[in-house]
């Protein structure tokens, strides 16, 4: 009875250790407006809102969505589908609609012409051609049709779950819609998954049948580390934004839309991304295999198995202050054995006041056997008794 009350007295104290562990400070978000209808500015590395306002409203994108387009070819490049050699035809449907005589963003292509992948890309990124977009529709999927609704079909696999889109170009639809947090999302994915072909977005000029055209992204031009990603425009949706800015290794990603003036986007995207690197940081919270904590473990051969984190947990964090964060641990009850070491058990989970939670899964740091008959049976007996 005596081995009993100590083994039920060693896992209380388990418990409470676990349930208080981490318990830190940091300050509130600092306050922050936008004249921007729709805003989103996250940490590109940790996925980690910065600041939002109407984040999850659908919106009319207009160029902005063209990175969706972009994103498409990309895949098919870095699938082998197609190379940055291969030629696509400039139909006439393509130059009518996106051409120089339909009066939005164009290339400059002529009808029925073959333009290499790689020119096209540069067409879409830095000269926002119509033109280009329906051309590398075609050529991807047959027509713009079908290529728009693999667009959303795969939107939807990378989380942008409030994205429809009914054409390669972002002209005006009613069923033409995105929110800033898809875009972010989409953003992340052309930066993190992409870096062969993301520094297209960085490039200012490109000239084509003998027109130069800059790249109309403001902050390419600002001094602050952008190098991506596009800016969007029709009367409907005002001007907007999406934005990839890098300093001292921290990337931040912006997303804004419904500006009244190319003066006034340009103004807020400066200032929006200038404030989330003065006033936020990121930190080290858990090592790359630095224990965290210790969970009781049922019909074991031992009483607890201690837990770790698969790779290093950095978190972003006001810089000024250090108040009111917190840090949690939970797994889900009762923990059996037998269990092997790189075994998912439960989650740390840091939470700022007016910033996203931060999350990493904790993992068994070693293998616990099944405990023999007469241990199994005063486990269950505990676990009747006490609870996990």
């Amino acid at each position: 009875m005596l081995h009993l009350q100590k083994r039920i007295a060693k896992l209380r104290r388990s418990v409470l250790a676990v349930a208080s562990l981490f318990v830190l400070a940091l300050s509130p978000a600092l306050a922050l407006e936008t004249k921007a209808d729709y805003a989103l500015m996250m940490d590109a590395q940790t996925g980690v809102v910065l600041f939002e306002k109407n984040a999850d409203a659908r919106m009319s994108p207009a160029s902005m969505s063209k990175l969706m387009t972009v994103l498409m070819a990309f895949e098919a490049l870095e699938s082998g589908a197609i190379s940055p050699d291969d030629t696509f035809f400039v139909s006439d449907d393509a130059w009518r609609r996106g051409g120089a005589g339909s009066g939005g963003s164009t290339m400059f292509l002529n009808a029925r012409s073959q333009v290499e992948v790689r020119n096209l890309l540069r067409g879409v990124i830095i000269q926002s051609g119509n033109d280009a977009c329906i051309a590398l529709a075609e050529g991807l999927a047959g027509s713009e049709a079908a290529f728009a609704q693999i667009m959303t079909e795969r939107a939807q696999e990378l989380g942008m779950s409030k994205s429809t889109f009914t054409n390669a170009t972002g002209l005006p639809d009613p069923e033409h819609k995105t929110t800033p947090r898809d875009l972010a999302i989409l953003a992340r994915t052309l930066i993190n998954d992409h870096s062969k072909y993301y520094p297209l977005f960085s490039e200012r000029e490109f000239t084509w049948n003998k027109i130069r055209q800059t790249n109309r992204n403001p902050l390419l031009y600002a001094n602050i580390g952008a190098d991506g990603l596009k800016t969007g425009h029709t009367s409907e949706s005002g001007y907007g934004l999406v934005a990839s800015a890098e300093q001292n290794g921290r990337r931040l990603i912006l997303v804004i839309n419904g500006l009244d003036s190319k003066r006034e986007r340009a103004r807020e995207a400066r200032k929006l991304m200038t404030f989330g690197f003065r006033n936020f940081q990121r930190d080290l919270l858990v090592e790359a295999g630095q224990e965290v904590a210790a969970f009781p473990v049922w019909h074991g051969d031992q009483d607890s198995v201690k837990v770790t984190t698969d790779r290093r947990f950095d978190i972003v964090t006001p810089r000024s202050g250090r108040r009111k964060m917190v840090a949690t641990v939970t797994y889900e009850k009762p923990i059996l054995a037998p269990i092997s070491k790189g075994d998912r058990l439960g989650v740390l989970k840091v939470t700022l006041p007016n910033l996203s939670s931060q999350e990493i899964d904790l993992v068994a740091a070693e293998d616990v056997g099944k405990g023999n008959a007469l241990g199994r049976a005063i486990s269950s007996l505990v676990y009747l008794i006490v609870g996990d």
